[in-house]
């Protein structure tokens, strides 16, 4: 058992507002000790739901709240807002730019960034989604690059503009180039006049045999069809081994275009550096059955920043319904140090489900059981986002303007914000 210091009552850092760190936090709610969040956002944010602010379906305050907001009636909890640099195991302690943080029981729950696979000048030109920062930025490109389409004079020009490469066949992916795609072909349709929206280029590349792998194959099969319909070309077995500003190239295939978006991989934040641990080929910090990591019984890693295998041996998948059964057991084994109670069994993950939509009336929804596609699992996909909304009354306001947009072929949200970028030029 974990030595606490002398204080009282003994205090929990918490790195991370995510659904791991969040979820801790809120389940330690009636413990008997100090409870500290640290995150560089004052908000939390619903990532499943970034894509529709990277295409203009929702504003950004749709899918994301005040930390401060979400936790106001927790009494033991405080929210620390700043950047953790590093971890001193050896005298306790969280160091910030500014300052350190004490600690006798720590939750590492830092999520995850983008990976380009040892090419991250790549960056530049071909942006991930992760952050709000990262939503409202490709938001821009992709509203930028019709408006540029409208005003240039070359044909060659134009369809570069008008072409856009979305690289990663995963649930991310998909969930992209289907809304790219109806963004152009209903959206903006009739919003141009020397341009139709509608001769867009929309193409998804996969280096593997299908989309959507983690997937039945039937799913997969059934994804596929369905951006077939929504005029969207899927490269499958396609290697992307070089990108600039002017596109990319696709098994040794030159393919211009002024917009790329990255969704082929992620890896860890630098929680493996900071602790001086293994990590597996994704930088995930390998932790035991308790979720501790193996020189500290004090430290736990959660969420997309452990590796986790259950008693298959099978990883656990860097998923919100993973981190947050994962913050939920974390406060439970801290609970049964402090108060001295029995300690739970090792973590056994309880998976609900895979689901990834395919534009306005299709998704594909796989549970254990049961595989459902078509508008029936898109009506569920919509449901089982809503139900993991935390704010309120978002959940309410998120579903009247999805009801609207599905009515309409309406985006509120088609605003251009933020700097220019040089990938419009």
């Amino acid at each position: 058992m974990p030595t606490t210091s002398k204080r009282q009552r003994p205090k929990i850092v918490i790195v991370g507002a995510g659904f791991g760190g969040l979820f801790a936090a809120k389940a330690m709610a009636r413990l008997s000790a100090d409870v500290v969040l640290i995150d560089r956002h004052n908000y939390h944010l619903f990532q499943p739901l970034l894509y529709q602010v990277a295409t203009a379906g929702l504003a950004p305050s749709d899918i994301a709240w005040p930390i401060r907001s979400i936790l106001t009636h927790q009494s033991n909890a405080s929210i620390l807002f700043g950047e953790v640099e590093n971890i001193d195991l050896g005298r306790q302690r969280v160091v910030l730019k500014d300052d350190r943080i004490g600690f006798d029981y720590l939750v590492l729950a830092t999520g995850a960034r983008h990976s380009y696979f040892g090419h991250d000048e790549w960056s530049h030109c071909a942006p991930g989604l992760k952050s709000i920062d990262d939503a409202t930025a490709i938001r821009r490109r992709l509203l930028l690059a019709f408006e540029k389409a409208e005003t240039c004079n070359g044909e060659d020009e134009r369809k570069r503009f008008l072409r856009f490469i979305v690289v990663g066949g995963g649930p991310t992916g998909v969930e992209l180039v289907g809304a790219i795609a109806e963004l152009a072909h209903y959206t903006l349709a009739a919003d141009f006049r020397r341009i139709d929206p509608r001769s867009a280029h929309v193409i998804l590349v996969e280096a593997g045999p299908r989309i959507l792998p983690t997937f039945h194959e039937s799913s997969s099969t059934y994804a596929k069809k369905a951006l077939e319909k929504l005029h969207v070309e899927v490269r499958l077995n396609s290697l992307v081994t070089d990108c600039d500003s002017g596109g990319v190239v696709i098994n040794d295939e030159v393919v211009h275009a002024a917009t790329v978006l990255w969704a082929a991989g992620v890896a860890a934040s630098p929680v493996g550096e900071w602790l001086g641990m293994e990590t597996n080929r994704s930088g995930r910090v390998v932790v035991g059955p308790n979720l501790a990591i193996e020189s500290a019984h004090n430290v736990f890693v959660i969420g997309d920043a452990a590796f986790v295998s259950d008693a298959q041996d099978v990883e656990v998948p860097g998923i919100a319904p993973a981190a947050k059964q994962q913050g939920k057991y974390v406060a439970k084994v801290i609970g049964s140090y402090v108060s001295g109670g029995e300690k739970p069994p090792p973590f056994r993950y309880r998976h609900t489900g895979n689901l990834a939509t395919i534009g306005r009336k299709s998704a594909v929804v796989q549970f254990t059981q049961l595989r459902l596609k078509g508008s029936l699992a898109w009506w569920i996909w919509g449901i089982t986002h809503i139900y993991f909304l935390i704010g309120l009354p978002s959940p309410l306001m998120v579903s009247f303007r999805w009801l609207w947009e599905y009515i309409t072929y309406g985006r509120g949200a088609r605003l251009i914000t933020g700097e220019k970028h040089n990938q419009t030029d």
